[in-house]
C-alpha cells in the first residue's frame, strides 16, 4: 500500500536569538523535505524561529518587527509543501508560544500552546500567554490536530484535538535532556494514545544552550501507544516517516535502541561542551589537569566535542602534587592529542605564605593554606584565558558543588562547567564507559586516575574520605535531599545514619552562596543546580 501520507521530523539545532540564521535553516529544511525526501508536510521544533528558551529576549522592542518578517519569508518560501512550524506571536494582548500550519505561501491555521510549564527549568508564565482553542487542519485526507510540548503532558489539549476530528497529533517540542526523558515521553504518548486511540509525531530540537541540552529522540507512536520509531539521540536529521490512508504509520526502521546512561550522559556534555563554546565564539577550551578522576573525564570530553586543537590542558602541580598526578596527566594529553603545558605553582604559593606571614603570625595552618593553592591556579588559567581567549572549563562535580567541597574563586574559576550536575559515582562509571569505546583497548583516561582515591592534593597525604563519607553513601543522601526533595528525617529512613544526613544537609544548605557563583553546566538529572533548583542564599528553616 502506498503511503497517503509522508512527513518528516526536522531535528534541528536552532539557536537562540538568531533569527535569521534560524529562518534560514527551516527554509532549507522545507526545500529539503519537499525535494528530497518527497514529503507532504515537514515538523519543526516549537519555538524554532527563535530559538529556546528565549527567557527576557522576548521582550525586547525589536523582536516583534524581526520576527514577522522571518515568519513572511518562510510562509512564502511555502510552495508545494505544508509546514508546522513553531514561533513567538506578538498580539495586542500579549505573546503567544504558536505553531504556523503553513501551505503554498499562506498561513492556513494557528495554534496557540495550552499547557505553559512554570516549573524546574521552565518559565512560561512570565513570557507567555495561555491559548485554549484546538486546531485541526486537512491534508492529503487527513485531519491533524496540533500540540506544542508540554501540552502532550495532559489529557485535554489531545482530547481537544480529537474532538475536533484529529486523526493524528503533531506534537512539536523543545524538550529538554535529563536521564530518565526518554522512558517519560514513550510513557506519556502511551497516556495519550489510550484516551484518543491517536497515534502521534513528536518532533524535538537538538543542541546545547545554557544550562540546557536538548536531545532529539523525536519519536511516533503508533495509536496503542507502541513506540514505532524514535530518530537518534543528539543528532540533526530530517526524518521521513510514513502513514496509510487510516492514519496508521508505516515505518519499516524500528524504534532505535535506548542507550545506557553512561552513554546519554556522555554525549549530552559533548553536546554541551561543543554548543556553548562555538556559540559564544571561543577559539578553545582551557582545563586545570590535576591528574585526577574529574579533569580527566572533562579533557576526554573537550576533545570529543572540539577536537584536540581546540583544547589547552595545564598541570599545575604544588608541592603536595604526587608525582604519579604529574604524570598522568601528561599521559592522558599525548593519548588525546591535547596541548599540555606544566605551570608549577611553589613559587607563587611561596611568594603568598610569605608576603601573608606577618598577618598570619600566632595562627595555625588551616583551609586558608590550601584555598590559596586552589586561587594561585584560578588565576593563572584565567591569565591565560584573558591573553589567548581561551574558555576555561571548570571541573567539579555535582557531589562537590552540592556540599561545598571546591574552592570559590580557585577550581570553581571558569565560564562552564560540565560535570556540575554529574555526581561523582557516575564521573566513575562515564570514564569506564569512554574507555571502553576504544577498540584497540587504548586508555583514553589511564587506569591509575579512576582507582586511585580521590584527592585534591592541597596537603599532605590528603583524600577526600577525610573530609566526606564515601561517594556512594553522599550521592544518595544528596540524590534524596536535593532532587527528592526529602526532609532530613526521611532521608535518614533510607538507611542512613541521622547524624550523618543532617551534616550534609547542612553543608548543602551553608554552600548555596557557592554554587549561586558557580559557572553554569548542563542539566543531566532531574533537579541540577542553577535554574533548575532555586533556594534563597540567606534563610533559616528547620527540617523540611
Amino acid at each position: 500500500m502506498s503511503a497517503a501520507l509522508r512527513i518528516a521530523l526536522a531535528q534541528y539545532n536552532f539557536w537562540v536569538g538568531d533569527v535569521s540564521g534560524n529562518t534560514d535553516k527551516i527554509v532549507r529544511g522545507m526545500a529539503q523535505a519537499r525535494d528530497e525526501l518527497g514529503a507532504d508536510l515537514v515538523l519543526f521544533p516549537e519555538l524554532c524561529v527563535l530559538g529556546y528558551p528565549p527567557d527576557d529576549l522576548l521582550m525586547r522592542a525589536g523582536l516583534p518587527a524581526l520576527v514577522q518578517q522571518a515568519m513572511q519569508t518562510i510562509v512564502s518560501a511555502s510552495q508545494g509543501i505544508t509546514a508546522v512550524v513553531g514561533y513567538p506571536e506578538y498580539t495586542e494582548r500579549g505573546i503567544y508560544n504558536s505553531a504556523a500550519v503553513i501551505r503554498n505561501g499562506q498561513m492556513i491555521a494557528s495554534y496557540r500552546k495550552q499547557r505553559r510549564p512554570n516549573y524546574g527549568v521552565f518559565d512560561e508564565k512570565r513570557h507567555f500567554l495561555r491559548g485554549y482553542e484546538p486546531c485541526v487542519f486537512e491534508l492529503n485526507g487527513l485531519s491533524i490536530g496540533v500540540t506544542i510540548c508540554e501540552d502532550i503532558w495532559s489529557k485535554p489539549p489531545a482530547m481537544l484535538s480529537h474532538a475536533a476530528g484529529a486523526e493524528l497529533i503533531v506534537n512539536i517540542n523543545a524538550s529538554p535532556f535529563q536521564l530518565d526523558k526518554t522512558g517519560q515521553r514513550s510513557e506519556v504518548l502511551a497516556q495519550r494514545a489510550a484516551e484518543t486511540g491517536l497515534p502521534v509525531c513528536y518532533v524535538n530540537c537538538v543542541g546545547g544552550q545554557d544550562e540546557l541540552v536538548f536531545d532529539g529522540s523525536s519519536m511516533v507512536s503508533d495509536g496503542s501507544g507502541a513506540i514505532v520509531y524514535r530518530a537518534p539521540d543528539f543528532e540533526e536529521g530530517l526524518h521521513l516517516v510514513e502513514f496509510d490512508a487510516q492514519a496508521r504509520p508505516l515505518i519499516g526502521q524500528a524504534a532505535s535502541e535506548p542507550r545506557s546512561e553512561e552513554a546519554l550522559t556522555y554525549r549530552a556534555l559533548v553536546q554541551g561542551i561543543r554548543d556553548y563554546t562555538n556559540r559564544n565564539g571561543f577559539p578553545g577550551v582551557l582545563i586545570g589537569l590535576s591528574g585526577g578522576i574529574d579533569s580527566a573525564l572533562t579533557l576526554a570530553l573537550a576533545v570529543d566535542a572540539l577536537g584536540a586543537d581546540r583544547v589547552w590542558a595545564v598541570s599545575m602541580p604544588s608541592r603536595y602534587t604526587a608525582d604519579m598526578s604529574i604524570d598522568d596527566a601528561r599521559v592522558q594529553a599525548e593519548r588525546l592529542g591535547a596541548r599540555c603545558e606544566v605551570l608549577a605553582i611553589e613559587p607563587l604559593h611561596h611568594g603568598f605564605l610569605e608576603m601573608l606571614d606577618p598577618l598570619f603570625e600566632g595562627r595555625e595552618a588551616d583551609l586558608t593554606e590550601e584555598n590559596l593553592q586552589a586561587r594561585i591556579r584560578g588565576v593563572l588559567l584565567m591569565a591565560l584565558s584573558n591573553k589567548f581567549g581561551h574558555l576555561v572549563l571548570a571541573t567539579g562535580n555535582k557531589s562537590e558543588m552540592a556540599v561545598g567541597y571546591a574552592t570559590l574563586y580557585g577550581d570553581m574559576c571558569g565560564g562552564f562547567a560540565p560535570l556540575k550536575d554529574v555526581y561523582k559515582t557516575l564521573v566513575y562509571r562515564i570514564a569506564r564507559w569512554r574507555n571502553a569505546q576504544e577498540t584497540d583497548g587504548r586508555e583514553v583516561i589511564p587506569s591509575r586516575v579512576i582507582e586511585r582515591p580521590p584527592s585534591a592534593e592541597l596537603r599532605p597525604d590528603q583524600q577526600d574520605a577525610d573530609s566526606l563519607p564515601p561517594y556512594e553513601v553522599l550521592d544518595q543522601i544528596i540524590y534524596h535531599y536535593v532532587e527528592k526533595q526529602l526532609s532530613i528525617a526521611e532521608v535518614a529512613t533510607k538507611g542512613f545514619d541521622s547524624a550523618l544526613v543532617e551534616k550534609i544537609a547542612g553543608l548543602i544548605r551553608r554552600s548555596e552562596y557557592k554554587r549561586r557563583q558557580a559557572p553554569p553546566g548542563p542539566k543531566i538529572t532531574g533537579k541540577a543546580f542553577g535554574r533548575d533548583r532555586r533556594y534563597p542564599i540567606t534563610a533559616v528553616y528547620g527540617d523540611i
